[in-house]
């Protein structure tokens, strides 16, 4: 294919060789590149590929594309832009064929809710014929093929890559967690979305190789609403108003202000031996009732959420409650049974914001105790540890407190930065490095009428610490 194809989309200068030049393969990892490659050039927080220019021309590369001045051979085309990530996305739409032309794209942001959120929607979708793709935090899905995932919004070579393989399995819809980072790196640029969601906003992701301040944060979700036709916006969250500053979408929302395009009514707790959940009344732009097998306030927002997404599908109201229903994910607010005494919930809350409502949720349904097991990413912000301990030392029972992919810090490190947070209540604990053993003592010290949350993200490490 001709270079000029790809970059059809994009502002460029020509500072050698020609546009027209023919290429092969469109590459941002120097290791790939093959005779008549295009090779773009990132600045990562790592490692800058402007670096490797000279390798990959050795390597054959017929193009590099860059943002800064590089030194390669005269029968090398040299495209300069002004961000070579934005020129990524762009030019990876290009090199797939355009595949998001070709389906309605559904993005979904906030910093709790995106996960549950997409499955809901799939859910809700396929019960009515339709064929839906997902890419997300824990997995792409494309037809039968589940790909796990490395990050919530892939590089934008992998998104266009996976879009391509969706319209090839004949899929008419996608749905996809768009996070900040995703957003700030242009991951998803020159993406159509048909309809961006925003959940809500906490104070997350904010430190080394993220964001450098809240400010920073808000704009970056923002950023989604400038790129969509159609914004659905949770009305109750404090920072709706500033994450659509200048967003140039039709907006909705839901939530339960009277204020909602869509909102929930008569919100009870449902709670059966083995079993928590919430049931509630839609109202606004649509009346019914509807029960979810999730428990708490947050699974009223996702299941609203999903709501107001499908409505636009027309999806009919008794199949969008039967698939509210089937609608379960793996590792986010699940029941595991490990015993007839006590209760275990799992889910993967790595942010005081998310630790803090599903806490406070599950200490409505009045358990005799309630355990909180859990621990702290490494390289990434003290803050989010403090305020991690602060909440579980506020609310739970008992924190045990343990390992959580520390990266390369000390678990030990990392633990005493939890404890800090502990400190400032008058909370119980215990401390537990070794991950499987936190386990393990949990669930041998489990009592009738506890309940137990453990932070968890991979079900392999649950099935082999309950065996």
């Amino acid at each position: 294919m001709k270079l000029d194809k790809l970059l059809e989309r994009l502002d460029y200068t020509v500072v050698q060789g020609s546009d027209s030049t023919e290429v092969t393969t469109l590459i941002n990892d120097s290791r790939k590149v093959e005779e008549g490659s295009v090779f773009v050039c990132i600045s990562g927080a790592v490692s800058d590929g402007h670096k490797y220019a000279a390798d990959v021309a050795a390597k054959g590369a017929a193009a590099v594309v860059v943002e800064k001045d590089v030194e390669v051979p005269e029968n090398v085309t040299v495209i300069k832009v002004e961000d070579t990530r934005y020129a990524l996305a762009l030019m990876s739409a290009a090199y797939f064929g355009y595949p998001a032309d070709k389906m309605k794209v559904i993005g979904i942001t906030g910093t709790k809710g995106k996960t549950t959120t997409t499955y809901m929607i799939k859910s809700i979708l396929e019960e009515t014929g339709h064929k839906v793709g997902l890419i997300g935090t824990i997995e792409a899905i494309i037809g039968d093929k589940k790909i796990p995932s490395c990050n919530t919004t892939p590089e934008s070579y992998t998104i266009h890559k996976y879009f391509a393989e969706m319209v090839e399995a004949g899929c008419d819809c996608v749905v996809m967690e768009v996070s900040s980072q995703g957003l700030m790196l242009h991951r998803t640029a020159g993406i159509p979305f048909e309809i961006g969601i925003f959940t809500n906003l906490g104070r997350d992701h904010i430190g080394p190789n993220e964001h450098k301040d809240f400010d920073d944060y808000k704009r970056c979700k923002g950023l989604l609403f400038k790129q969509c036709k159609l914004g659905i916006a949770n009305v109750d969250d404090k920072y709706f108003k500033d994450v659509f500053k200048g967003s140039t979408c039709k907006i909705e929302t839901f939530g339960f202000s009277p204020e909602a395009d869509l909102r929930a009514e008569n919100v009870e707790l449902v709670s059966r031996p083995g079993y928590l959940g919430v049931a509630y009344h839609v109202a606004g732009v649509m009346d019914f009732d509807v029960e979810i097998d999730v428990p708490g306030k947050f699974s009223v927002y996702n299941s609203l959420t999903a709501i107001s997404v499908c409505r636009h599908f027309q999806v009919p109201v008794e199949m969008i409650k039967d698939a509210l229903k089937k609608a379960k994910v793996k590792g986010r607010i699940e029941m595991i049974k490990v015993s007839d005494d006590f209760t275990l919930m799992i889910d993967y809350a790595h942010n005081a914001m998310s630790l803090e409502s599903l806490l406070t949720t599950l200490k409505e349904y009045n358990p005799k105790r309630l355990v909180c097991l859990f621990g702290c990413g490494g390289n990434r912000s003290k803050d989010r540890r403090f305020e991690m301990g602060e909440v579980s030392g506020r609310l739970a029972d008992l924190t045990i407190i343990t390992s959580d992919n520390p990266r390369f810090e000390e678990p030990q490190d990392i633990i005493n930065d939890i404890k800090t947070g502990i400190a400032k209540t008058d909370g119980k604990y215990v401390e537990i490095c070794d991950r499987k053993e936190a386990i393990k003592y949990a669930i041998e010290h489990g009592e009738r009428g506890m309940l137990l949350y453990w932070q968890e993200k991979d079900m392999r490490t649950i099935r082999r610490s309950a065996a």
